[in-house]
């Protein structure tokens, strides 16, 4: 840990002032690297010019808040970002193709979708069916059985954010060749079979054991 850019705060219990204000662009990517922020050269930019502003360094705390906060997991960077394929560039995956294509359709048969923790259709005249979807494929590539698990957990949660009662947790999956071989795995990646039997048994794991049938 590089000691000049961490400052230990007189509290009782260990926290770290973060000179990140004065901090050159390489240092930006150290800090980043030492704390597991997972933040990139440019957002880290971003927070030195947020924190420049209000003339004080962030404490770690508020860098792993941050850090968190614009994951992948929890901001979706693929799904918002750009993204160019064979020539062509694409402006969110997410509002091109799965938002656009719901508008468009316009089925009068839902009554809250993309406004809410979970999408509301009809069921019949009296009721509705709440559905969500949970995308968890970066930390189940991560941790897999762990990744699975919460991700069963988001959706059982933001079910009941919308006042329905969960009776069942579908799945859809999908993993790369299970006989890949390991010595063509990029450095860092999980095989795909370790990947599968980890996310098949974390999310009957946490579904079953909540009394949903997964």
């Amino acid at each position: 840990m590089n000691v000049g850019l961490y400052i230990h705060k007189n509290t009782p219990f260990p926290l770290f002032e973060i000179n990140l204000r004065e901090a050159s662009r390489q240092q930006l990517l150290v800090i980043s690297q030492e704390l597991g922020l997972g933040l990139n050269l440019q957002e880290m930019e971003t927070v030195q010019q947020y924190f420049r502003g209000k003339r004080r360094n962030p404490t770690d705390v508020e860098l792993q808040t941050i850090g968190q906060t614009w994951s992948e997991h929890c901001f979706h960077k693929t799904f918002k970002g750009i993204i160019k394929f064979k020539g062509k560039e694409i402006d969110s995956l997410f509002k091109t193709y799965i938002m656009k294509a719901t508008k468009e359709i316009d089925p009068r048969w839902c009554f809250s979708v993309f406004e809410d923790n979970a999408g509301i259709i009809r069921f019949d005249k009296d009721y509705g069916i709440a559905v969500k979807v949970e995308t968890h494929n970066h930390p189940s590539a991560i941790e897999p059985f762990g990744g699975a698990a919460t991700g069963v957990g988001g959706v059982i949660r933001d079910i009941l954010g919308v006042w329905a009662d969960p009776i069942a947790c579908t799945d859809v999956l999908g993993f790369g060749p299970l006989s890949y071989p390991y010595e063509k795995l990029p450095q860092g990646v999980k095989h795909p079979r370790y990947i599968y039997m980890g996310v098949v048994a974390g999310i009957g794991h946490y579904g079953n054991n909540m009394g949903i049938p997964t």
